[in-house]
């Protein structure tokens, strides 16, 4: 009988399916849990939401380690180093060594007030408020 079992490769190496040299931006956003599904991630990538060292991102663009990925999420824009590329997903714990988490803090309740809201049926804003929304932005 021949014996079955794998020698070969990359098996001894310790560079299996969760750690390889390069991986897909929208599997490794999905396997390191930033967002929810994968079809997410790469509906993302698609639109200009993930960026990659400051390009826009194509959802098979490879990324490695070192690799700066920006990710607009959820209301909030998420600012990763990759540590470790990793193509499956993975439990929360692994996942957070998995990347360096550079993002902003997220805004309390108190900065998340002051961005004005428009009670219903107040029609379109003006240009004066458009404006003054746009001071209050920031822009």
């Amino acid at each position: 009988m021949a014996d079955t079992k794998n020698t070969g490769g990359a098996a001894g190496t310790g560079a299996g399916p969760l750690e390889a040299g390069t991986a897909r931006v929208d599997a490794w956003i999905w396997s390191v849990r930033l967002t929810k599904t994968r079809s997410v991630a790469a509906t993302a990538c698609r639109a200009g939401h993930v960026k990659v060292n400051g390009e826009r991102a194509k959802p098979a663009q490879q990324v490695r380690a070192g690799d700066e990925v920006r990710l607009f999420h959820a209301g909030r824009e998420r600012v990763v180093v990759v540590r470790r590329p990793v193509t499956k997903r993975v439990g929360a714990p692994v996942a957070v060594e998995c990347f360096v988490d550079n993002s902003p803090p997220v805004p309390t309740a108190v900065e998340a007030a002051v961005v004005g809201i428009r009670d219903r049926g107040a029609g379109r804003p003006t240009k004066r408020e458009r404006r003054e929304f746009d001071t209050l932005r920031g822009r």
